[in-house]
């Protein structure tokens, strides 16, 4: 994760010469997805007092399902939704796109940590991806939903064996996988750098992650719902029965509150210290002439990710274009967020040589777009939940990178926690159990830039682990790009 000259054992950077530079020269500083002429008008803010059954602080993916399924559960209920900026403006119309069935960022984790509740976990899963792509379906909502899978790819020979492990991890929980050698891979998709891979093939989806995020946004409203934007919620108070929430217009008096806050401060204070959010910068590329996707092949639209553990992911766009993003995973002392902190060029020059040296054929291929977005990192990769103020408030953190398919899981949960009700989903240990929650500072800041030193040692040397690593395997810690 930090800035290289090269990633993995490829080679120095000037052996793509001096391209990659002049490729980023004409980018705009705007996330791709959101930059677009398909945004909506935005809601009124809330003002004076309004009174809910309930409210939901937050207008990404989790605060959005959260809303739309808590009147379909109860058409009757009055639901409030606030968002502190624009719906779907910070991390869930930022990422790459990749809506995954996960909910343990990736099974070879749930396995670690959740072994006997994996079958169960990956069943919950693939229910709730095809849920999701039910409901794009029925709804008419024009995200660009592809279900092609996604594809892991070793570009250093000791990940070739752990593309074979990985397989028979994924055939023994998910299934429907295919393994390429290096000949298929390069027949597949032409790039030097590919020595395996692996396609996973019904577990992942390909989206425009905000036209999603506006598509159910529409379905709440039309469900009732109503929607305030650029209304921040300042603070929680507890009554007698009901829950007040100070906005910067008001005040909103709520039966039960479901906080979907992300990496932003949430207002549960032993919720905020087990998470730490943590910069990830995207490049999107201009459309490919058909003579360059002659020369990539990539017919089949399937997301791409590294094997290593500082990762880039990868994928193609409705109108031809290849977003690249991940790898350099930034923490800024102090846990800051703050706009300033997402134009990085140091990042973006580094993302510009890896990308050429994926795919030396593309160059004279410029990138039209540059931006950053905040995940919400915690120490064991996947959601965490829970609740206060005598089960009244609700919450859903730690997604780590995967929340654009786990949000609808995590609105379930929280709903679920909400109706005070033990069930099938509050009985699980994921559920019932949460991540060690990160130290102050300073110490939070050195173990971050430890950890992401001994991460990219290892990379560099075929994987093997230092001591650093080992014990936060031990323990069951870890940080990961």
């Amino acid at each position: 994760m930090t800035a290289s000259t090269s990633f993995g054992a490829y080679g120095a950077s000037s052996a793509v010469g001096s391209w990659p530079a002049k490729a980023l020269a004409d980018t705009e500083p705007a996330c791709f997805w959101l930059d677009s002429p398909l945004a909506p008008e935005p809601s009124l803010p809330q003002e004076g007092r309004t009174e809910c059954d309930l409210a939901v602080v937050g207008g990404g993916f989790t605060g959005l399902w959260t809303a739309l399924l808590a009147k379909e559960r109860d058409p009757s209920s009055e639901v409030v939704l606030l968002e502190a900026g624009r719906i779907g403006w910070q991390a869930s119309g930022r990422n790459g796109g990749f809506c995954m069935s996960t909910l343990t960022h990736g099974t070879d984790n749930g396995v670690a940590r959740f072994p006997n509740e994996m079958a169960t976990l990956e069943r919950l899963g693939l229910e709730n991806l095809d849920a999701i792509e039910r409901f794009v379906a029925d709804h008419d909502i024009a995200c660009d939903w592809q279900r092609s899978g996604q594809m892991g790819m070793a570009s250093e020979p000791h990940q070739v064996e752990e593309m074979k492990e990985w397989r028979a991890i994924l055939d023994e929980w998910v299934g429907e996988t295919e393994y390429f050698d290096r000949e298929a891979i390069q027949a597949e998709i032409h790039s030097p750098r590919f020595l395996a891979a692996v396609w996973e093939k019904k577990g992942c989806a390909m989206v425009d992650p905000a036209r999603l995020a506006w598509g159910v946004a529409r379905v709440c409203r039309e469900a009732g719902v109503r929607v305030f934007e650029n209304t921040r919620v300042l603070g929680l108070s507890r009554g007698e029965s009901t829950i007040s929430l100070s906005t910067l217009g008001g005040t909103v008096q709520a039966r039960k509150v479901a906080l979907a806050t992300n990496a932003f401060r949430n207002l549960v204070g032993r919720a905020r210290r087990r998470v730490v959010p943590v910069y990830d910068h995207v490049l999107m590329t201009e459309p490919l002439s058909a003579g360059q996707w002659d020369s990539v092949g990539w017919q089949r639209r399937q997301g791409i990710s590294d094997a290593a553990n500082q990762f880039h992911y990868y994928r193609v766009s409705e109108d031809g274009r290849i977003l690249w993003g991940g790898y350099d995973a930034i923490y800024h002392y102090g846990s800051a967020i703050d706009p300033r902190l997402e134009d990085r060029p140091r990042t973006f020059n580094m993302l510009s040589r890896h990308f050429f040296e994926v795919f030396p054929q593309l160059e004279g291929l410029r990138f039209s777009h540059r931006w950053a977005g905040v995940i919400d990192t915690c120490t064991r990769f996947c959601p965490f939940f829970g609740t206060a103020m005598g089960g009244r408030v609700a919450y859903a953190l730690g997604y780590t990178g995967m929340g654009v398919g786990e949000a609808r899981f995590g609105a379930n949960v929280m709903l679920d926690l909400l109706g005070g009700t033990p069930t099938g989903l509050t009985r699980l240990k994921l559920v019932r159990e949460q991540p060690m929650a990160w130290p102050p500072e300073p110490l939070r800041w050195a173990a971050v830039e430890l950890t992401r030193w001994s991460i990219d040692q290892a990379d560099r040397h075929a994987g093997q682990r230092n001591l650093w690593l080992r014990t936060l395997d031990r323990f069951g810690l870890g940080y990961d790009s």
